[in-house]
């Protein structure tokens, strides 16, 4: 018998805007001059609170941080697309969903000064805590996917995970799970390429990682992780599909981390400076910042004047994290478990 083809399949890259601020117009996103402003004025504010937590990490008043140079417009680009009511699980990179979701500024650098009392969101937000442990996140949003769905709610689960996630059992777990249910949750790949010393050739052979999708019977797209146009088009589609019964989308943001893997690290190890050198030119904000000169909205002014907004924002920030005072110990079982286990009232008990 002569052999059948039983299918094919295609992954597309999506740019909108490119390096010199230009943008495919057929591409462009429909959005109004003040959502350009405020997609701007949200990835410097994203990068204020990164550049003032790594002062505090090395004064010593916040703990370990992992720095998210370089990847404001995959954060900020498919936060502004989210409506209030989606679900949002993150890693632990994703202080840039936070900040332009609305989440208190203070309580992002408290969770990093080493107080989980900063992991409780408000109640008009519904962002999970930090997911430290890597990849172990992706089933709890297909979870709750599969509970939007058995209730008949419209919302979305979107998980953010780095490219290291990709290898992890959790992942490929997650995404049958969610291919074969059809459920309603967005996957957001920023690949950084970098997971800790691991480079992305390491970790895969496949070309890119947005085809493992297919795999698990839905879409996966990639786009220009550094391009905020591109990145908020890719997850409002993604979103508008999923709360249509469309299932699945996983979207590879490809960008690049700029800085170290944490302030534990010394990526100089095991990075060229030529690639970092690179990828700086290929800034996120800066691409945006000429985009908005053609267009007349920026200027020397406003980016004076955003910056100096954006600074008093963050000071008041971190004077409000260190007014906070310190938990008592055995505040540590309150928020563990709804119902102690034996062992643990016993240990309070003994506390």
């Amino acid at each position: 018998m002569p052999e059948e083809l039983l299918a094919s399949f295609e992954v597309k890259h999506l740019s909108v805007l490119d390096e010199n601020g230009n943008v495919d117009d057929l591409l462009m996103p429909p959005l109004s001059e003040t959502e350009i402003r405020r997609i701007y004025e949200s990835m410097v504010l994203a990068r204020t609170f990164d550049e003032r937590a790594l002062s505090l990490q090395r004064e010593g008043r916040l703990g370990t941080y992992p720095p998210i140079l370089g990847q404001e417009a995959s954060q900020v680009g498919s936060a502004l697309a989210l409506s209030p009511a989606d679900w949002v699980f993150p890693s632990f990179r994703e202080m840039g969903v936070h900040l332009t979701l609305g989440y208190p500024v203070h309580q992002l650098f408290q969770y990093w000064a080493g107080d989980e009392r900063g992991q409780i969101a408000p109640a008009k937000l519904n962002i999970f805590p930090f997911c430290v442990s890597v990849g172990t996140h992706i089933p709890h949003a297909v979870g709750a996917a599969m509970a939007a769905r058995y209730l008949g709610d419209p919302t979305v689960a979107v998980a953010y995970f780095g490219d290291g996630a990709t290898s992890k059992g959790d992942f490929h777990e997650g995404f049958n799970m969610a291919g074969v249910f059809r459920l309603p949750v967005v996957f957001i790949c920023q690949n950084n390429q970098w997971a800790i010393s691991i480079p992305l050739k390491e970790q895969t052979a496949a070309v890119t990682l947005a085809q493992k999708a297919i795999a698990y019977g839905f879409d996966g797209v990639r786009v220009d992780g550094n391009d905020v146009f591109a990145v908020y088009r890719a997850t409002t589609e993604a979103l508008a599909k999923a709360r249509s019964g469309g299932g699945p989308t996983f979207i590879e943001c490809l960008t690049y981390r700029m800085a170290d893997h944490t302030t534990a690290d010394d990526a100089a190890r095991y990075r060229p400076p030529e690639e970092v050198a690179a990828w700086r030119a290929r800034d996120p904000i800066l691409r945006l910042e000429r985009y908005m000169v053609k267009r007349g909205l920026w200027s020397e002014e406003y980016g004076q004047e955003l910056k100096k907004r954006t600074t008093a924002v963050i000071d008041e920030a971190v004077r409000a994290m260190e007014a906070i005072p310190s938990p008592e110990v055995a505040e540590m079982f309150d928020h563990t478990c709804a119902t102690l286990s034996p062992r643990q009232a016993g240990q309070l008990k003994e506390l």
